[in-house]
């Protein structure tokens, strides 16, 4: 069920316009993460929503009634900010009670609220403690614990984890989706962290430039890419020119690139130059020229870069180069050395067609 809706929502900064004829649904208790680069619009779309910036054109609905006219007091929104932004002088407990304070909720339903609220993050015993006795992820979690006290419809997350380091991180993402589901709040998370977004997400919407370029679950942005910046900003990727030497009809061409011949799923004119992508782990690599019935692609290792849990090859082929990514379970990096000749393999099915128009 759509639960917050954006439609043709605009923003402009001195006559540019950063947001651009917005459109999304999201579900009722559904996380969704806003992904993209500096600069593409998720925190301004963001900000939007919770009411902190105004809308220049289009509508916000939250379970089907307007809210981009009402100040961010009455949108019943809770926001977790990239810096905290607790309050140094209040405790753990004042700080976590102050929205409940400005509804005037009584004490004794205050008092309950907060603890249920420090209990659900792990703080409790935290009370009486002052945001510099407590670690940076002791922190976000006084501030998630804010937002939640005061029962918002929905949850709003700006890069909350960014100030933390890897392992902590990674450890908080996981109590923030554990969180979310068990309550069941409707949240957006905002990130330019492509692993964190994948990891967590039900569905991530992809921006660049104002726009959302691809709105789906993780594999599928991951796997099935809908434009060119999808396939280039998720995960990495090696693009392969090649020509169409030959049209088969529903959507399959031979392929001609790297003096190698291929079919593919392509529906493009005899003649044409047709750019592909493929990631470095769909690509293997073997000393002999057909691997599993496949036809190879000679080339040479330049590089190889030991990884942990796989190796990294650059491979070199008629002045071009390909990354592919290897699991050390799968192929021991003693077997292959630099400067040695080897054939990358790949099926046909993992080349990714470029598409240009957004």
């Amino acid at each position: 069920m759509c639960y917050l809706t954006l439609e043709n929502v605009i923003k402009t900064f001195n006559k540019t316009e950063v947001v651009k004829k917005l459109s999304l649904e999201i579900e009722q208790g559904e996380l969704m993460s806003f992904l993209g680069p500096s600069g593409c619009g998720k925190t301004t779309t963001l900000n939007m929503i919770a009411g902190f910036l105004e809308v220049d054109g289009g509508k916000i609905e939250v379970d089907g009634k307007p809210v981009h006219l009402l100040p961010p007091n009455k949108r019943e929104m809770g926001m977790v900010f990239q810096n905290y932004a607790l309050f140094p002088h209040m405790t753990v407990f004042d700080n976590v009670a102050y929205g409940l304070k400005l509804r005037k909720v009584a004490k004794s339903e205050l008092n309950k609220r907060v603890l249920e609220a420090l209990e659900m993050v792990r703080l409790s015993g935290y009370e009486k403690r002052y945001p510099k006795e407590l670690s940076g992820g002791q922190q976000q979690r006084v501030s998630l614990a804010r937002a939640l006290v005061i029962k918002p419809k929905v949850l709003l997350l700006d890069e909350p984890l960014s100030n933390l380091d890897a392992k902590l991180r990674q450890e908080m993402r996981e109590e923030i989706v554990d969180i979310q589901k068990k309550v069941g709040i409707t949240t957006i998370f905002v990130t330019h962290d492509q692993e964190e977004a994948l990891a967590i997400s039900d569905r991530i919407a992809v921006m660049y430039e104002g726009r959302i370029e691809q709105v789906d679950v993780p594999t599928a942005i991951y796997n099935h890419p809908k434009t060119d910046f999808v396939s280039q900003f998720i995960g990495e990727v090696n693009q392969i020119q090649g020509k169409v030497i030959e049209n088969y009809g529903n959507n399959k061409c031979k392929l001609h690139f790297f003096g190698n011949e291929q079919i593919v799923s392509v529906n493009s004119t005899k003649n044409s130059e047709v750019d592909f992508f493929i990631r470095p782990e769909k690509i293997q690599i073997s000393l002999d020229e057909s691997f599993d019935g496949k036809a190879g692609l000679q080339t040479k290792v330049e590089r190889k870069m030991f990884l942990g849990a796989k190796t990294r090859y650059i491979l070199k082929a008629q002045d071009k180069h390909l990354v592919a990514d290897i699991s050390n379970a799968v192929l021991n990096p003693n077997q292959i050395q630099e400067g040695n000749n080897v054939f990358a393999i790949w099926n046909p099915e993992d080349l990714l067609p470029c598409r240009k128009v957004r």
